[in-house]
């Protein structure tokens, strides 16, 4: 257990610029406190305790801010940066070594049953911000830029930006437009979780500007 601790520590130290000291990171990183309470959280839910994995996961929000479900599955070395309006569901998965900022959900959109919510690959970045619903696949190095709503699955290294988020980028080569002759037009998003992602994203700044004294 203290190795993983530690592991995750070094982990925080390696990515986070302003941490200065591991007894820092451990006292004060809401991103780690998180964490550590979702490892507690998901054992108790593993083996059926769902109240009281709850309530260290109720807990742990009230304390930093970050609701992480004990349902959902991660793997080492997830780093969440500031934190505060994180929202990561029941049958999300995520991957080794990601990482994710402050405002991110990953979360359904109400239209689906069993796996609900995204499932993330190795070493993927989530900007500030950034939405992604329902139980897509988000590939190895992909990058979310901040503020995309992503209602589709992402390729391996693929960088995603806008609202519905589209590829711009892979293997850091800028992705050719399709002429409109080729576009889909019986798989396209959902307008209405479209707007709906706007919204919470326009609360969202709305708390931020107004904790900020503007």
């Amino acid at each position: 257990m203290f190795e993983k601790i530690k592991a995750e520590i070094d982990g925080i130290m390696e990515r986070d610029p302003s941490a200065k000291s591991r007894f820092q990171v451990y006292m004060f990183s809401p991103g780690f406190k998180a964490m550590r309470a979702y490892r507690k959280a998901h054992r108790l839910y593993e083996r059926g305790r769902f109240f009281m994995a709850a309530r260290v996961s109720a807990k742990a929000r009230r304390r930093t801010g970050i609701e992480i479900h004990p349902g959902a599955k991660i793997g080492e070395g997830l780093f969440i940066d500031h934190g505060t309006g994180v929202v990561i569901g029941e049958t999300t998965e995520i991957g080794d070594n990601c990482t994710i900022y402050q405002g991110v959900t990953l979360g359904g959109t109400g239209k689906d049953k069993g796996k609900r919510h995204p499932t993330l690959g190795d070493n993927v970045l989530v900007g500030a911000g950034a939405k992604v619903l329902g139980p897509l696949k988000i590939g190895n190095n992909a990058r979310i830029a901040s503020g995309a709503v992503v209602l589709d699955a992402v390729p391996d290294n693929a960088t995603v930006v806008g609202v519905p988020g589209r590829v711009v980028k892979i293997n850091g080569r800028k992705v050719e437009k399709k002429p409109a002759a080729d576009l889909d037009h019986v798989h396209v998003a959902d307008p209405v979780s479209m707007e709906f992602c706007l919204l919470r994203l326009e609360i969202q700044k709305i708390k931020e500007s107004m904790a900020d004294g503007g």
